[in-house]
Order: C-alpha cells, then sequence, then structure tokens
C-alpha cells in the first residue's frame, strides 16, 4: 500500500470584484490535491489548498514548486491506517506551506473514509445537521450594500458581516446607520471586519462611532504585529475585537499561549487553511477556551472542497454563534456539491450530489 498524488490547478472566477481594505478580488487560485492508495486506485481523496493572496504566508510565487516538492517527500509512503497518524503525516509539511497542510489532512481524511468527501464523523454530513453562520457582504457602494443587507435579512440570516475599511469612515457609518434603521437592533447581529485598515488612533475613533449601532464585534482593527497597541485596543474598546491575520504565520503553541495571553481579546477567528489545517486549527480552540476568549471559524474563499471540509470540521463542536462559512456563492465556476444554505444555516443535502469533474486536469 503507497501514497500517490496528483495536484490539479484551479482558478476560481468571482462573479463580481469582491473589495476589501486591500483591494478588489476577480479570481482565487486553488490547487486541488488527489491522492490514491496504488492497491485501491478507485477510491480518490479530495483536498484544496488556496493560499489566500497579499495574507496567506505561503502566498509565494513558486508555491506549486514548493507543494511539490512536500507532497513527495511523503509520496509512495504507506496509507495512514488511522486518523492520528494522518496528523503525525501532516507535521512532515514544513510550517511555512499551511494551505499544504490543510489541503494534505483533507485529502487523506476523504481517502481514510472512503473517497466520499466524508472528512470527519459527525451530524453535519451523516445526518444533514445545520451550522449557523453569518451572511457576508461586500464593500460596495452605500445603496448596493443595503440591498445585499436586506437580502440576508430575508433568507432568514439573524447575523451578517460588513467588510469595513475601504470607503470613507462616514460613509460606513451612515451605511450602519441605515442598516439599523432599516432593521432595528434587536433584529440583527452585526459584525464588521476591516482587515487592518486603521491607524492606531483612527482605530480608536472608529470604534468610538460603532459602539452606538451595537455592532457585535470588528474584527482586525489595525495591522497585525502591534501586540501593545492591540492590547490596549482590547482592554479599552468599546466594541470587542477579534484576532485574524493577527494568528497567521503562529505555529508553536507556545507562541499562541503568549500572544493570547498578551493581548486578551474577547474573540479570535480561526481560518484553516491559513493556519495550517485541522490539528492547527484545535489548539487556538483549546488555548482560546481556557483563556476564556471566544472563538468562531471562518472559510478564506476555498472552492465547496475545501469549504465542506472546514465545516465538517466546525460540526464537532458546539458553537454558540454563527460561523463564518460561506457557500461558495461568489464564484461563477465553483465545483458542484450538497453544501446548502437556508434560513441563515448551512447543511449537506443529500438529495445534492458532487460534480468533482470540474476539478479534474484541463486538457
Amino acid at each position: 500500500m503507497a501514497l500517490d498524488f496528483e495536484i490539479i490547478p484551479y482558478t476560481l472566477k468571482f462573479k463580481f470584484d469582491a473589495k476589501t481594505s486591500r483591494g478588489s478580488l476577480k479570481e482565487h487560485n486553488s490547487w486541488i490535491i488527489k491522492v490514491r492508495d496504488d492497491l485501491q486506485w478507485n477510491i480518490v481523496g479530495y483536498g484544496e489548498c488556496a493560499p489566500f493572496e497579499g495574507l496567506s504566508i505561503d502566498d509565494l510565487p513558486d508555491f506549486e514548486e514548493r507543494m511539490t516538492r512536500a507532497l513527495i517527500k511523503i509520496e509512495r509512503t504507506k496509507m495512514p491506517d488511522t486518523l492520528e497518524k494522518i496528523a503525525s503525516y501532516v507535521t512532515h509539511i514544513d510550517d511555512s506551506l499551511p494551505s499544504v497542510k490543510f489541503g494534505l489532512e483533507t485529502a487523506l481524511r476523504d481517502l481514510y473514509y472512503g473517497g466520499k468527501q466524508k472528512i470527519f464523523d459527525t451530524s453535519f454530513f451523516n445526518n444533514n445537521d445545520t451550522i449557523d453562520i453569518n451572511g457576508l457582504i461586500w464593500m460596495a457602494d452605500k445603496n448596493t450594500m443595503l440591498e445585499r443587507l436586506e437580502l440576508k435579512v430575508m433568507c432568514g440570516f439573524e447575523c451578517i458581516k460588513l467588510k469595513i475599511g475601504a470607503l470613507n469612515i462616514a460613509e460606513e457609518i451612515d451605511i450602519l446607520d441605515s442598516a439599523r434603521a432599516m432593521i432595528g437592533t434587536d433584529e440583527l447581529s452585526i459584525r464588521v471586519d476591516a482587515n487592518g485598515a486603521y491607524s492606531v488612533e483612527e482605530a480608536k475613533n472608529v470604534l468610538s462611532l460603532l459602539a452606538k449601532y451595537k455592532v457585535h464585534s470588528i474584527e482586525q482593527p489595525i495591522k497585525p504585529g502591534q501586540h501593545a497597541a492591540m492590547k490596549e485596543l482590547c482592554a479599552t474598546s468599546p466594541v470587542p475585537i477579534a484576532l485574524d491575520e493577527e494568528l497567521i504565520g503562529i505555529s508553536d503553541i507556545d507562541e499562541k499561549r503568549s500572544l493570547l495571553e498578551a493581548i486578551r481579546p474577547q474573540y479570535i477567528v480561526l481560518k484553516p487553511t491559513l493556519l495550517g489545517g485541522f490539528s492547527a486549527t484545535a489548539e487556538w480552540i483549546e488555548l482560546a477556551e481556557e483563556l476564556n476568549i471566544g472563538w468562531w471559524i471562518t472559510s478564506a474563499l476555498e472552492s465547496n472542497i475545501g469549504l465542506n471540509a472546514i465545516c465538517q470540521f466546525t460540526s464537532q463542536y458546539k458553537t454558540t454563534m454563527p460561523q463564518g462559512l460561506g457557500t461558495g456563492e461568489l464564484y461563477e465556476n465553483n465545483i458542484v456539491s450538497p453544501l446548502s444554505i437556508e434560513n441563515g444555516c448551512v447543511y449537506w443535502d443529500k438529495e445534492k450530489y458532487w460534480y468533482l469533474k470540474m476539478a479534474e486536469r484541463q486538457v
């Protein structure tokens, strides 16, 4: 029994320009890992490696070459026969390639469970259990954002997330003001995500303005690496702060603990693709719960292959708040899957099927 890998590039095309404080996104590059055991060639495990442009530490010009070299090291080795051994295999991938760790862990777990896109043995996959999610509102002009927000509420979302930091703050506050006037304060929980858009002084002003609108939290108001400033903001902010980009690139568990103990955020946002897979993400969760820090899990523009894995991982936990798990509505060429949304929840619809031929190498 020996492992055989294939890597297939897959470029995801956005339906619209997805604007953030770091710029607009038109497409997202992904690589699909296919893994087989040479004694059961008809069974295939799929995983996805999709570094986030400008954010992932493995967003590099020679990423595919590095990924190939990393997988060659374990190719032709014996297929792990336990989930614990799969986690051990992932440790052989360098920490500088977190999305490869995520993709490999997903592919091996899929193969372990028989190539059925089952990644974790939970009720999400087995019994159509649902996960509450937030609805994401991308940056646009005021009227477009409000129309999108109203549509999300009509579709049953009780929590929405607004991207902020690209428009003038007065315009963004005007959008919040209109949103609250339209929806009210009790019916809708609002999160905002700044992606590190503000200076420290700007952040203090923004946090003060946001407090009026009963915002649930703000993700990463300032750029990562400013630990003293972030600690002060977390201690004094009238709006709870969630660390996001601050966590990227930290793989040592002692460094993870030191960061959380130093800054003491109210929340952390966890993206398995950027953090190095499921085992690495589980470490953050364990530390957060030990330190009484809230958390939620978020996808990071993966196709439905990666999103499915993250949903199943999340479903292991008894989550108490909406998670950031979109359903791939962003892309015009997403891989067809059973993932569906209804009333602000994501679930696996057993009446639908995968169309994984979309992920095959195009000739």
